[in-house]
């Protein structure tokens, strides 16, 4: 079994610019694709984690998203790499009558990182997430991964410096 890594996507893959959806706001974070292309290497399933409620408060659409992460993975493509599987929770608890049925994806839950195990059957014990925020910290410590928390400029810079 492998093992996997779970990237936030806002503030660690990208700059967060605040609902970022539209491909001409997306700005690679520095170091990013190359961790992407480190961990793969290192035998990695590579997952994303993103709360994405901008889909609850009606700034973007589902499919906005999945357009978005196309084109993540077209540009991962073209440095002989890519992301194995996007996961993300439209769900935010202010829009609560908009997909109640979904609360449970929404970070610090588990229910993203639930469905990856379930599709892809990883090795919990060597798996990891880096994300950005306090949420990202405590999903991860509820699914029983070690999770680190990234606020740097360089995500490669940041993975050596952990020795992950």
């Amino acid at each position: 079994m492998s093992p996997a890594v779970f990237f936030d996507r806002d503030g660690v893959l990208n700059i967060d610019k605040g609902y970022v959806y539209k491909i001409e706001d997306f700005k690679w974070i520095d170091g990013a694709i190359q961790t992407i292309k480190y961990f793969k290497n290192k035998g990695y399933l590579i997952l994303v984690a993103t709360n994405q409620s901008g889909i609850s408060r009606g700034y973007y659409s589902s499919q906005d998203v999945k357009k978005l992460h196309s084109f993540i993975n077209s540009e991962l493509n073209k440095n002989d790499t890519n992301i194995d599987e996007f996961y993300y929770s439209p769900y935010h608890p202010e829009y609560h009558s908009k997909f109640p049925e979904l609360s449970n994806l929404r970070k610090p839950n588990t229910g993203m990182l639930e469905m990856a195990h379930d599709q892809w059957n990883f090795d919990k014990t060597k798996s990891l997430l880096i994300g950005d925020s306090e949420s990202d910290m405590l999903c991860a410590k509820k699914f029983g991964i070690k999770g680190y928390l990234f606020n740097e400029d360089n995500l490669l810079s940041f993975v050596k410096k952990n020795n992950l």
